[in-house]
């Protein structure tokens, strides 16, 4: 009975987790094993809510007796969906990893509304993730359990796509409900190549496909007849497009969305100029071709190799370098500010016009780095490399997929967001992000010193950790091995959290009250009597002066020479 307790207590903080990142707010990157330097394979995750408070969810291994049922609580709402048959044996899952390597995650790309709703449907999409992490050994039977309970149980979402990873294969899966009157989803799912990097960010991705080709795609029976029979589609098979039919691409698809997997690419492959006009929004129709013709790839090579810490980079990034860049338009104010306060559009004069939606938001909940690792035991081989708040200012810590305990810096129920806890690494990470908003050029390169020097050290340290770790798994010590690995994924994740505090009480010392106190090498500078050096007053830039006068004429101007 306290098990049953303490589950339904777990089940519904998740869903209170889910509930509050509300659609539209989630950027993926897939990695595959032949564009990684080291032959992993890893997927990206960006949770981005203005209601979210990061955590890091933990759910055990466990064993059921036969019979036994399984609750499913809708992800959005915590509303009570029905339950389905649990299994004998589960898996443990560390966020959104389990102990198998397995990861998924996921963005929400709407779709028809018409397909939204399906009454009686138990199978929600956060559900589908986290059940299928708790069953599934491979990717491939991550995508058969969630296609299976949908078919079965019905699909209680809007279209999602899906990341979903193992040690060898990465996945793209994108999935839309029958709507009403029907049961279960249409979907495919698409391997990429060895070799290349996919992504997507709440706009469907997947067009074309080949549909002779199990090894590499897979979908729904019913996939075009359903499309048909509805009057979406009357074309040749091989024309069928999954994204254009069930989530047509408009100008938001591509500029709010679309727009942040070009960006991610950007950073990794040069080709990606040719399609700067369409992340602008600007969406072509070729010919007769009634689907956009200037829509970029589902895949590209990257033109290197990619490293752990390279991935990392590709979830940081405000458009810097391309016609979107936050940094140069008015709007990032006189210190460069490459955020934007929303709601994300406005008017004025009954114009409508934008804010940019990038990769990095003040809004994040978490993001992580999941990355498995095929040539090692799977406790030791998968790494979540987790972080809370803005990706771009955000450190990235390994928690390995084989511990068995949270850290205190990131358990659920350690402060919420409107609750400030000393210990919580979501409330230390936003005290400095949301301080350095207010001087953004002139602080950031001291908070990216310290995330440089933290992951630097954490990459650097992971092949002694593995070395060690799977020395003890080889000769038999598989409880002690689970215990380090869990011993040094806490330590790293509190003593992060305590230097990002560390990070604060400096920032906030150099930075007071608009000046810029003189220090090297993080010590503050005094005179020989001891007090502090006269600090420096950068004030602004020209071009911000000018804004300035041209916005306000000779209101500011000075009448006769200054007195002092």
């Amino acid at each position: 009975m306290i098990r049953k307790v303490q589950r339904i207590v777990f089940l519904s903080l998740l869903a209170v987790i889910w509930s509050i990142q509300g659609s539209f707010g989630c950027t993926n990157f897939i990695i595959s094993k032949g564009a990684t330097i080291d032959g992993s394979t890893m997927i990206t995750y960006a949770a981005d809510s203005h209601t979210l408070y990061g955590e890091l969810y933990y759910q055990p291994a466990q064993d059921f007796p036969a019979g036994s049922l399984r609750d499913i609580y809708e992800w959005d709402t915590g509303k009570f969906l029905g339950r389905i048959p649990q299994l004998a044996h589960t898996n443990s899952v560390v966020g959104n990893m389990n102990e198998f390597q397995v990861s998924i995650g996921e963005t929400t790309f709407g779709g028809r509304e018409v397909l939204f709703k399906q009454s009686g449907a138990i199978m929600d999409y956060g559900s589908l993730i986290y059940v299928a992490l708790q069953r599934a050994k491979t990717a491939r039977e991550a995508i058969e359990v969630m296609t299976n309970l949908v078919e079965k149980y019905g699909y209680a979402s809007e279209g999602e796509s899906f990341s979903i990873s193992d040690p060898n294969e990465v996945w793209i899966l994108e999935m839309i409900g029958k709507g009403e009157g029907e049961k279960g989803a249409v979907w495919v799912a698409q391997r990429i190549p060895d070799g290349y990097i996919s992504g997507h960010a709440n706009q469907a991705r997947i067009t074309t496909f080949p549909m002779n080709d199990p090894a590499n795609c897979l979908f729904a029976k019913d996939v075009i007849s359903f499309a048909r029979e509805k009057g979406w589609f009357d074309g040749k098979n091989t024309e069928f497009s999954f994204s254009d039919i069930y989530a047509p691409v408009d100008f938001s698809g591509a500029r709010f969305s679309d727009a942040r997997v070009f960006a991610g690419f950007n950073k990794v492959y040069s080709g990606m100029k040719q399609y700067e006009e369409y992340a602008l929004g600007n969406v072509k129709h070729g010919g007769e071709n009634k689907f956009p013709s200037n829509r970029m790839p589902l895949w590209v090579k990257p033109d290197k190799k990619l490293t752990v810490q390279d991935v990392m980079g590709m979830m940081r990034d405000h458009y810097e370098g391309t016609a979107l860049d936050m940094t140069k338009d008015i709007g990032a104010g006189p210190f460069k500010l490459p955020y934007r306060w929303r709601p994300l559009t406005f008017k004025v004069d009954s114009a409508s016009y934008v804010n940019e939606r990038a990769i990095s938001t003040q809004q994040t909940g978490f993001s992580f780095v999941a990355q498995s690792r095929s040539w090692l035991p799977n406790p030791i081989g998968g790494i979540l490399w987790f972080g809370v708040d803005d990706t771009y200012s955000t450190c990235y810590v390994p928690m390995y997929c084989g511990i068995t305990q949270i850290p205190e810096c990131f358990k659920v129920g350690n402060g919420d967001l409107l609750t400030f806890s000393e210990t919580s690494a979501f409330w230390a990470f936003n005290v400095v992000s949301n301080f350095a908003y207010l001087r953004y050029d002139a602080m950031i390169p001291d908070v990216l010193k310290v995330q440089k020097n933290l992951e630097d050290k954490f990459v650097a340290y992971t092949p002694s950790v593995d070395m060690a770790a799977q020395s003890l798994w080889n000769s038999g010590k598989k409880a002690e091995t689970l215990q380090f690995l869990t011993d040094y994924s806490v330590n790293q994740a509190n003593g992060m959290t305590i230097e990002w505090k560390k990070l604060a009480q400096f920032l906030f010392v150099k930075f007071m009250d608009g000046n810029i106190k003189k220090e090297k090498n993080g010590v503050f500078e005094r005179t020989e009597t001891g007090m502090p050096q006269n600090p420096d007053q950068p004030g602004y830039s020209d071009w911000w002066k000018k804004v300035i006068v041209d916005g306000t004429g000779d209101h500011l101007k000075m009448l006769g020479e200054p007195s002092h």
